[in-house]
């Protein structure tokens, strides 16, 4: 037997699943905003009053808001120290072993920032130099991170050498590269130096990898890393 629904303005339901009937939720009376995502790029949801339609009280619409951040990279120069002293670690086990430096007594060493070579002759310390840029070169450590110091004479005739590590973009170097970076002319292209780097902001991704090209392409006297891409 079909069971009558009921009439009259109070009297709407929905059904739910395959049976019974629920009734409607009351519809909000007043203006109130619904959150809606975590970030600017989140569309914003919120209800204003209904003006025309069968409906009454409050619709819902979506207004959509776009982020203004712009893309960015940071401009480094660092050094791996534990690559560094694996290098230096090969080269005195080679020139242990290697017949031409036999009785020479030579050595290298890693120290506070620098790497310090000593051999019986300037010959020879020459020769040390060539075996441990060599493994540093294997490692994948820049020789331009090496700031080589005089050579020195030492106790018993001997000869001595230093290389500075060098780590950080220096003021001098980061006036260089900003107006390196400026020449190019790229539109919407801006850059500030953070300390020992240069933050590269722009508004196109491919103009960020048009400065990098360039700064690869540099003749800088000093390694570059490009890190914390955003976009």
């Amino acid at each position: 037997m079909q069971r009558a629904r009921p009439h009259g303005p109070n009297a709407v339901s929905r059904m739910v699943g395959r049976g019974g009937f629920e009734p409607p939720k009351a519809m909000p009376t007043g203006l109130q905003p619904v959150p809606f995502g975590h970030s600017g790029t989140d569309p914003e949801r919120r209800m204003i009053p209904a003006t025309s339609g069968p409906a009454t009280g409050c619709r819902y619409v979506v207004k959509r808001r776009y982020g203004s951040a712009m893309a960015s990279f940071d401009v480094v120069s660092e050094i791996d120290l534990q690559e560094v002293r694996n290098a230096v670690d090969q080269a005195a086990r080679e020139i242990h072993t290697r017949f031409d430096f036999k009785g020479t007594n030579s050595n290298v060493e890693l120290g506070d920032g620098a790497i310090t070579l000593e051999s019986s002759t300037e010959d020879r310390l020459a020769a040390l130099v060539v075996v441990l840029e060599e493994k540093l070169a294997r490692r994948k450590v820049s020789l331009k991170s090496l700031d080589w110091g005089q050579v020195e004479s030492a106790s018993g005739g001997r000869s001595r050498q230093a290389a500075g590590l060098r780590a950080g973009i220096d003021s001098d170097s980061a006036r260089t590269i900003n107006k390196l970076v400026k020449d190019l002319g790229i539109k919407g292209i801006q850059t500030q130096t953070q300390g020992d780097q240069v933050r590269v902001n722009g508004k196109k991704r491919d103009a960020l990898q048009e400065v990098i090209a360039a700064l690869k392409a540099a003749d800088l006297n000093l390694p570059l890393q490009f890190t914390n891409f955003r976009d």
